[in-house]
């Protein structure tokens, strides 16, 4: 890494698109200066598909995206933050491309399309032209080939489909259509057949985004030269790395990454699931902060309550086991349907390339077709987190043969012979690269990482996580669900690990990605300290006229998370929730009866006249709120770590799952009022702290835990900052109200000397009564002097 004075004390997220150029970002550029961040954290601002709200479906890496102003655009944006003592930090894609309609957009792509594998661009796209006869399969027809003929025109040297244009082979303008269409290096077909047959590397699911293969360093070259010579021209000072569990080899991109850079500040959107931890050896910062996300959240959930809520969802839905009833069987559900469905082609392709790892070794034949499908699906759907990271040639970690290990024994009971099941272990030792450093080997081990990896986010985020549902604000990215809770001594462990092993990190509570916005998880995390409550709430009405018991409760849940009867948003983000969960509709066959149901439902009741009936729990919440909200603010801003704030966060931001958190940003002038005032006093103190101090935060700094004595010890969270600073918080107040306050409970302030709050400009020194220094403010933030 740089130097310390080079890197961020603080960064503040803009979702860049044509609605919010980089002309409005500059225009930010003296407000956002003054709330006290030191850089900008811009999403992707390569050229993309036209009208992108979000920058990830790249078409041209050579290029600042045009609709955002720019190079010039950008460059302005550098000049006029530079001028207010900001800096840029920039996301970058490097996993994938669109497939634009028309493809002409991406200039590789098309090439690819007219000249095949003999393109020169052929080696940028992971396609396996091994199938379909040397063709890559399009996925862009409504409906069979046959039925959409008449849909094909040929016109000015292309062949055109509705809004789609794709190159035709030398040679082959003036066949007859069904002999043109054969003579293609590729074949538009029906887009349910994505599902089963496609044959090259997608994002996740999504067709329309065609993996690059960034290992192959002339790919990474030309991809990367734009960028790298922004970060020579001084407009960028770091980067967001997106989705680096998609590389063949992330480590080594990331070497590649760092030693093309320089070193600069980089951070990587890495989802580390429970205890998993980021691997010692990538020449990164850390995380984008999801891993501290959930640490945060986790403080301020009541684990009894916790509990409580899971039993009541449980009664009040009746759910099976694997249909949301309990966690771990509704995950390994959940991925034996994407892996079967959704990732079919996937596994298919795995399958064909350990067929030819076992054909390249007597030893290892005769093991059929559909054991090693079996041994594979069995495999994957028991790896609790995104991927093991091993590599031919060289020795697994000891963390990923652990996993692979006990995946593997568990994969064999799906097999009735032993001899069958000798299969499991010719997968697993291949998987962590044992079974030779050959195309074949390399080829086997990178895929099925790749393709674990699209297995736990759509399965687990994408799918368990809308099934499963006692308690919204858990299921977030990252998240562990049947364990929400974290308490003060596994919240301190965790902050003095970054500290030791990462203190540069990313930190984060709210990102274009979160499906509830920080302050939206802190109002339902405030329901596990009145689980009764809200118990009450649904054995009214509440679930009168539901389509099912679990649409209510969710419908109900993220209505109070969202705090205001707003159908118009709230309809939409429930029935998200139901496609999703993709028990009685997806989003690829819809019932519209049901979905029609549900958004009338959410309109008559939660999002509408009947969300009147959350007042009571409204007023019986509201210290918890404001103890959450604010909490969670303070220790984002003072733990180790970098913080990034999510556009809008520094006020009170209600949001729900994207397209909800994308909108534009506003910068009203008015000053806000109530909690939304407190939050941004807190959020502008801090953050002008860590900038006028970064020696404090930083590099160097130290991370102590303050422990409170009495019988309310467990109901504050606190610690001191470099020996200059301490962050202390209420959790929990609705029980510590119930237990009859901090009786007596106190709070030993560091050394000598007094300590002044920043926040109640009240003083205090030695041993301070919380009843004291809490009383006002449920947070405190002191400093020497």
């Amino acid at each position: 890494m740089r130097q310390e004075s080079a890197l961020p004390t603080a960064t503040y997220r803009l979702q860049l698109q044509p609605g919010f150029p980089f002309r409005a970002a500059e225009r930010a550029v003296p407000r956002l200066a003054s709330l006290g961040v030191s850089h900008l954290h811009l999403s992707p601002v390569l050229e993309a598909v036209p009208g992108s709200g979000h920058g990830y479906d790249v078409v041209d890496h050579s290029a600042v995206r045009a609709e955002l102003g720019g190079e010039e655009g950008l460059r302005a944006l550098a000049r006029t933050a530079r001028s207010h003592g900001l800096g840029l930090i920039l996301d970058i894609v490097p996993n994938h491309m669109a497939v634009p309609a028309p493809v002409r957009l991406n200039g590789p792509l098309w090439e690819v399309l007219r000249d095949g594998p003999a393109s020169p661009y052929a080696r940028w796209f992971d396609i396996d032209w091994s199938e379909h006869g040397g063709k890559v399969l399009l996925p862009v027809l409504a409906g069979r080939l046959g039925d959409e003929l008449e849909r094909l025109t040929v016109a000015d040297g292309v062949l055109r489909y509705g809004d789609h244009a794709f190159p035709l082979r030398p040679g082959s303008e003036r066949l007859p259509l069904p002999e043109l269409l054969d003579a293609q290096w590729y074949r538009p077909a029906w887009w349910r057949l994505a599902r089963t047959e496609l044959n090259y590397r997608r994002f996740f699911t999504v067709s329309e985004l065609i993996a690059v293969r960034v290992e192959d360093p002339e790919v990474f070259a030309a991809t990367h030269a734009k960028v790298l010579e922004l970060l020579r021209d001084g407009v960028i000072d770091g980067l967001r790395v997106d989705h680096p569990d998609g590389l063949a080899d992330p480590a080594g991109y990331l070497r590649r990454l760092a030693a093309a850079t320089g070193g600069r500040w980089t951070v990587v959107e890495k989802i580390l699931s429970g205890d998993e931890r980021l691997p010692a050896d990538w020449p990164v910062a850390g995380t984008t902060g999801y891993d501290a996300l959930r640490h945060l959240d986790g403080l301020f959930v009541d684990p009894e309550g916790a509990a409580e809520l899971g039993a009541l969802y449980r009664a009040f839905t009746g759910l099976p086991p694997d249909r949301g009833g309990d966690w771990p069987a509704t995950v390994r559900r959940a991925a034996y349907r994407v892996i079967t469905h959704e990732l079919a082609a996937e596994v298919e392709r795995l399958v064909r390339g350990a067929v030819r790892v076992c054909e390249s070794a007597h030893r290892l034949r005769d093991h059929a077709p559909w054991a090693l499908r079996t041994a594979l699906r069995e495999i994957l759907v028991r790896l609790p987190v995104y991927r093991p990271y091993a590599v031919p040639g060289v020795p697994a970690a000891p963390v990923d043969a652990v996993l692979l290990d006990e995946a593997a024994q568990g994969a064999r009971t799906a097999f009735a012979l032993p001899e069958e099941a000798q299969v499991v272990e010719v997968v697993r030792d291949a998987a962590l690269g044992r079974l030779g450093d050959g195309p074949d080997q390399r080829d086997f081990c990178a895929r099925f990482a790749q393709t674990a990896s699209a297995l736990r986010a759509k399965s687990v985020e994408d799918t368990a996580f809308y099934r499963y549902a006692p308690l919204l604000s858990a299921t977030e990215v990252g998240g562990t669900p049947d364990r929400p809770a974290v308490g003060p001594a596994d919240f301190h462990a965790y902050c003095a690990r970054l500290q030791r092993d990462w203190p540069a990190t990313g930190t984060v509570l709210s990102t274009h990605d979160t499906k509830r916005s920080a302050d939206v998880r802190a109002r339902i995390a405030a329901l596990t300290e009145h689980p009764r409550r809200w118990a009450g709430l649904m054995d009214r009405p509440a679930g009168d006229q539901a389509p099912d018991p679990h649409v209510a409760w969710v419908a109900w849940q993220s209505a109070f998370g969202l705090g205001a009867p707003d159908a118009g948003r709230l309809a939409p983000a429930v029935l998200k929730s139901v496609r999703e969960a993709a028990l009685r509709t997806t989003w690829t066959e819809p019932d519209a009866a049901y979905e029609e149901a549900v958004r009338a439902y959410v309109t008559a009741g939660p999002g509408g006249p009947r969300h009147a009936a959350l007042a009571p729990l409204e007023e019986a919440v509201a210290a918890s709120v404001r103890a959450n909200t604010l909490g969670a603010a303070l220790l984002h801003l003072t733990m180790p770590g970098v913080p990034d704030l999510y556009m809008g966060t520094e006020r009170t931001y209600a949001a729900l799952v994207d397209p909800d958190n994308r909108h534009p940003p506003s910068f009203p002038d008015e000053e806000p009022t109530g909690l939304s005032a407190e939050k941004l006093r807190l959020t502008r103190t801090a953050l002008r702290l860590r900038r006028a101090h970064p020696g404090w935060f930083g590099t160097a700094s130290t991370y102590e835990p303050l422990q409170p004595l009495g019988p309310a010890a467990g109901h504050c969270t606190a610690f001191v900052r470099s020996g200059e600073v301490v962050t202390a918080v209420t959790r929990l107040p609705g029980r510590l109200a119930g237990a009859g306050g901090w009786r007596g409970t106190t709070l030993e302030l560091p050394g000598d000397g007094r300590w002044h709050d920043l926040l109640t400009d009240r003083a205090h020194e030695g041993r301070v009564a919380l009843a004291e220094l809490l009383t006002d403010w449920p947070v405190a933030l002191l400093v020497r002097g």
